[in-house]
């Protein structure tokens, strides 16, 4: 239940700016939002008691029989969107799931990531993130052709999406979230804006913020953003590169001792974090990237990852250490560059969390860097360094996620029974489609 002063908080927030309607977001399984919509009238109530859904039309939660769930608003996400009117205006929650008995629904994405960060805090720690996360400005939803011919770094006029970016920036920060940088990206139509760190949790909702702020800028000015994995087989796909770190107080405890330096940058806890998610990157391939579609952008040449590998200098690699400054151990983190920005990115951090703890609690070495392109390797080069590749297709993703015992542990048998359904599904609907590169290859010549 909602403490008092928070309650009254955002009812004073309310008065304050003329709040009329508060919208309740949560996220299906698959990190889809949803809303329902209240006036401020029922909102004392809502933040006491909930408000009541039908959970068995959400994808991966309620069954028929057990259908009534409700939403509790979580105060500390009160935020106004900017996007619609000030004059009798509108905010928005996040909400935790719970059931009739308010008892946390155990399946809730935003309940599955609390619940590893619980684990994390038990042992001191607390979880940073920042995510760099590429997208597409289309003409339309009905194709690909882009708004722009830009290309890496590129301004106007090649980069026509520069006001776009300025107004999803200032939009954000209106709404509380600190934006690092942006700039147009490496294919035409491509950008990418980098969110400041801040914990998994916050940073999780900002993710499912920043995605809605994108479409509805983008849409405001009659074009069409997508976060499609690989919407063109001709360019560079869009991820979701995750700069992780995890603090101890204020000490980041990825950081070296001053008199301690090692090779991979890190520390030995930091080395074992890596090693955790490098040893379990397959098994968590079902949330990093949970779509057919997803594993379009994982293929050779196109600088996305496709084995367990990592080093500081390859950007096509799984795993990246940057370089931080000396004498600021805080920039100390990993650069996890598999994972693209369709996700779920409650399931995703709390997979990768749970990954890393697992390193550090079974003392996971950390392999040799590869510090080249893994396709110069031979089989018996990357049986010989430990190296395996990452499932090449969501069927793959689907077994290996399946058969996980560190995802059953950190997301729950139900979360993952569910994913898997639902994935069988897709992967069973795409296995009987018949391409148009078929229609092309075969149907003049077979």
């Amino acid at each position: 239940m909602v403490d008092l002063d928070s309650q009254q908080h955002v009812l004073h927030a309310c008065r304050e700016h003329d709040v009329k309607f508060i919208r309740l977001w949560f996220t299906d399984i698959l990190g889809m939002l949803k809303s329902v919509a209240i006036t401020v009238e029922e909102l004392e109530h809502a933040l006491t008691d909930g408000i009541t859904f039908d959970g068995s039309s959400i994808e991966g939660f309620a069954r028929r029989d057990e259908a009534d769930m409700k939403v509790l608003p979580d105060p500390a996400t009160f935020q106004l969107l900017p996007w619609r009117p000030r004059e009798r205006a509108t905010a928005r929650m996040f909400c935790d799931v719970v059931n009739q008995d308010d008892e946390p629904f155990e399946a809730d994405p935003r309940r599955v990531l609390k619940r590893v960060m619980e684990r994390a805090s038990a042992a001191g720690y607390t979880y940073y993130i920042s995510p760099e996360i590429e997208f597409f400005y289309f003409k339309d939803q009905h194709g690909t052709e882009p708004i722009d011919t830009g290309g890496y770094f590129d301004l106007t006029p090649l980069d026509s999406g520069s006001d776009l970016r300025r107004e999803t920036v200032l939009t954000l920060e209106d709404m509380g979230i600190p934006v690092v940088l942006s700039h147009h990206e490496g294919a035409p139509g491509q950008h990418e804006i980098d969110l400041r760190y801040t914990d998994a949790l916050t940073m999780a909702d900002s993710i499912m913020t920043y995605r809605l702020v994108v479409k509805e800028i983008a849409m405001r000015h009659g074009v069409y953003a997508t976060f499609m994995p690989k919407p063109r087989s001709d360019q560079n796909g869009s991820g979701m590169h995750l700069q992780l770190s995890l603090f101890r107080g204020e000490e980041n405890v990825f950081a070296p001792a001053a008199d301690a330096p090692s090779a991979s940058g890190l520390s030995v806890l930091g080395e074992q974090y890596m090693a955790g998610i490098l040893r379990h990157a397959p098994e968590m391939m079902l949330v990093t990237n949970q779509w057919v579609n997803s594993y379009r952008r994982l293929v050779p040449g196109f600088e996305a990852p496709t084995h367990t590998t990592w080093s500081t200098v390859n950007h096509a690699d799984l795993l990246r250490v940057p370089r931080h400054r000396r004498g600021n151990p805080d920039t100390a983190r990993i650069e996890y560059r598999v994972p693209d920005a369709a996700c779920n990115p409650y399931l995703v951090f709390a997979a990768t969390l749970a990954a890393g703890l697992a390193g550090i609690e079974g003392g996971y070495e950390l392999p040799s860097p590869l510090e080249r392109d893994v396709r110069e390797l031979t089989d018996a080069d990357l049986a010989a360094r430990g190296i395996t590749a990452l499932p090449a297709s969501l069927g793959e993703a689907i077994g290996t996620f399946e058969h996980s015992a560190l995802m059953r542990t950190a997301l729950g048998d139900r979360t993952v029974q569910s994913l898997v359904a639902n994935k069988r599904e897709e992967w069973a609907q795409y296995r009987v489609q018949v391409s148009d590169f078929e229609l092309r290859r075969y149907l003049g010549t077979l």
